[in-house]
Order: C-alpha cells, then structure tokens, then sequence
C-alpha cells in the first residue's frame, strides 16, 4: 500500500486478549479498523476479522531492534499495533514509548488482572514475575515463604521450568496454579498442586499461561532473607568472601537506590554484587574479577539467588574498567594496592557517587587513610567476634577487623566540578 503523505507515524497501540475482536472496545475497534498498517505477533494478528483491512506485519526476532526500523519505514501512514493484554505492562508500549512521538495506547485488562479476579487474590499483595525474554533464574529472587507470585510464561514449558526451579531452590511444598487463555473461550485453570507433586510427565499446556504460586519453604532449607546480609552458607566461595556482618555494613554504606549502577571491583565471590542487585529489580551491577574460576563461581551464585542479570567482567583492574558505563557507586573489595585503581575508581564516579572500599591489610589501610585525608568521608574499623566452645566453656573468637572507608563525591564549590 502506498505511503499516504502526513506528518510522522501516528502510532495507536491496542491491547487485545484471548477473546480477541469481539473483547476489545469501540475505540480499539475504531483504531484498527482505520490503520493503514497493521503490526504484531501472528497470534494477535489472526484475532483480527477482515474489516481491518491494513497491511499486515508480523513483528520479527528479535522484536525490539525492529521497532525503529518498521516505524521509520512506514514514517505518515496510520499504524496500529497489537500487543496482548496492557501494552504498558511488560508489553511492547514501553518500546515504542521510547522511540515514537506519545503513541495513543488503548489498554486491555491484562493477564495478572484477569488471574487476580480468578484467583480471588488482592493484586496488591501479589509479586509479578516475567519469564518472557529473560532467564528462569529470576524469579528465585522472589521467594519468600507466604508470597504470592503470578510468573508471566514464555511458552508452555514455563510451568514446569517454575516447578524444577522451586524445588531446586528448596520451595517445592509451593502450591501452583496454571491459568490459560484468560478471558477468552479455551480459559482454564489447573487443579492445585505443588512443585514436589509437578507431573514431569504430563504434556505441556497451552503457550498462553500464567503460573500462580503461593511459595512455601521447605523444611530445613536456607531461609534467605529481603536485606543485605544473607547467610554466608547463601554462596559457593573458596574463602574469599565478604562475611555477612560486613557484607550487611558494606551495603548499608554503599546505599543502593532502584535503577543505580554498581561497580564491583574484586569480585572474590560476588556477594556484594548480588545483593545489591537484590535490593530492587531495577538495580544494576557490574563485578570485575582477574582468576576465571572466581568469575564462574560469581556467575553460578548469581544464578542461585535470582539475579542472572549481573555483568561480570574477567580481568584486572583499573585496567578492566575503562570501558565500563559510568557507576553510582563503587565497591572495592580487593587488589586496593594495584597502582592507580583508586584513584581511577574515584574519578569514573559522577557527582553524588558513592565508594566504599574494605581492607584488612596495613598497606591497604594506609592508602584509605590518604584517601580519607584528601576526599572526606567516613573512615571507620569493623570488628566482629563469635561465640565459640572454649573447652567446656565458651568465649568469644574474634575475626580480623576490617578497616571501610566510605565516602561521596560532591560538588568543588569553587569551579563546580567534581571534588
């Protein structure tokens, strides 16, 4: 169809269920109708009666580097696009928020409202989880004895990927629902069971699902808490680990805020990292660390406790570091004595940054102790002792005191740079 001469796209998104044409309102109606392009998922796109008489797209893979590139070439012409449920809950409106001009969103009650009201469930008291593009690994994040979670499902082996990993993790007594085609004529939902009782064998279900689980631990399993300072039997280390009521210290110094970038230099067994990552799904998280078997361990505990997401970057630093986004705040675990690395950890931060960096070593501390002379900050001296048996008695074994230094970059208010 020929391009009809205009101004720039005018993009309509329309949210569209299982109920397809007949589910959606006189506006979306009205929209699709009109448009002289159409584009979505096959699935979306074959909901549509022959009325809507556009050109019809189907979105490629990958979608999201599409976006630009289909909106550009159908630049003046009317376009709809399709996306299941509310385009702006992990839909494709953020997308195209993002690269057009307020695109006109025409929302459809979404998969987690209609699980909700099936369910009997406040929405507001339940964790969403999306499988949807990213890894399964995710949702152990979310695990907390009496949760419930609705798990947005990639295709219909989701089910059974949530069942394997609840087990895994030591949530298999969690009781799981199936809910399919919400809202549309096939709409079914599973009989309860539990991870432990999942049925390997049976075959999967309709693509088109969302997994309900209500998370209950098992007995014995680590109980793993919402703070920093998980158990230090939470990781795989080989001792170099930052110990739990330091690791607790340690974040609640370097104060992470959703969608803030960590830097963590010295990664050893990644528990500041993942923790910090812990703190709010939008968190992100970067761990520099030389010895490659380290930088697998990091990678394996990440994956355990749910944050998959986090970047770690084989190599020492500060020579690793050059090509890295710039951070909110910098850890510094290990290799403080590398010439040049504080220094260089202190300029990549903008103003507002935080560094804390940790050490148990005199030559370590003497350098945090120059620091502290020339930028501020808190110097303090970390002590933790354990009670243990002394003979019949028992007394207290003290672990070696680290030295932190802590401390955030601000404004020179003489020239307004960076002191």
């Amino acid at each position: 169809m020929a391009a009809r001469p205009g101004p720039p796209s005018a993009v309509t998104v329309v949210g569209i269920g299982a109920d397809g044409w007949q589910g959606v309102s006189d506006a979306a109606r009205t929209a699709l109708s009109d448009a002289e392009v159409l584009i979505g998922g096959r699935r979306q796109l074959d909901l549509l009666p022959p009325l809507c008489a556009g050109e019809r797209i189907v979105w490629p893979s990958p979608l999201r580097p599409a976006v630009p590139r289909l909106l550009a070439e159908h630049a003046g012409r009317r376009i709809a696009v399709l996306a299941s449920g509310d385009p702006m809950f992990y839909g494709i409106g953020r997308a195209l928020a993002e690269e057009a001009a307020a695109p006109h969103v025409l929302p459809h009650p979404s998969s987690v409202s209609y699980a909700t009201a099936r369910l009997g469930w406040p929405l507001e008291d339940v964790e969403v989880v999306t499988l949807v593009g990213r890894p399964t690994a995710r949702l152990a994040a979310a695990l907390h004895h009496g949760r419930r979670l609705l798990v947005l499902s990639a295709d219909a082996g989701t089910p059974g990927e949530v069942a394997a990993l609840l087990r895994d993790r030591g949530f298999g007594p969690s009781r799981i629902r199936v809910l399919e085609q919400l809202g549309g004529a096939r709409e079914r939902m599973t009989a309860e069971t539990t991870a432990d009782d999942w049925a390997h064998g049976d075959p999967p279900g309709d693509p088109l699902n969302i997994v309900a689980v209500e998370c209950r631990r098992a007995a014995g399993a680590l109980r793993l808490g919402a703070v920093p300072g998980l158990p230090d039997a939470a990781y795989e280390h080989d001792g170099q680990l930052t110990k739990r009521h330091i690791r607790a210290a340690t974040l609640g110094a370097l104060a992470p805020a959703p969608g803030e970038l960590l830097w963590d230099i010295g990664g050893g067994s990644g528990s500041i990292a993942v923790e910090w990552l812990r703190t709010h799904p939008s968190c992100r998280a970067v761990t520099v660390e030389r010895d490659p078997a380290r930088a697998e361990r990091i990678a394996r505990n990440a994956d355990r406790l749910g944050v998959p997401g986090l970047r770690i970057v084989t190599g020492a630093a500060p020579a690793a570091l050059t090509q890295l986004p710039p951070p909110d705040a910098v850890f510094i675990g290990g290799g403080l004595t590398a010439p040049g690395l504080l220094d260089a950890c202190w300029e990549a931060l903008p103003p507002g940054g935080r560094l804390v960096a940790n050490t148990v070593t005199l030559e370590s501390e003497a350098l945090l102790a120059g620091a502290h002379r020339r930028h501020g900050g808190e110097l303090v001296r970390l002590a933790v002792a354990h009670a243990v048996p002394v003979g019949g008695f028992t007394g207290w074994r003290q672990a070696m005191p680290v030295t932190q230094w802590s401390a955030q970059k601000s404004p020179d208010p003489a020239s307004g740079a960076a002191r």
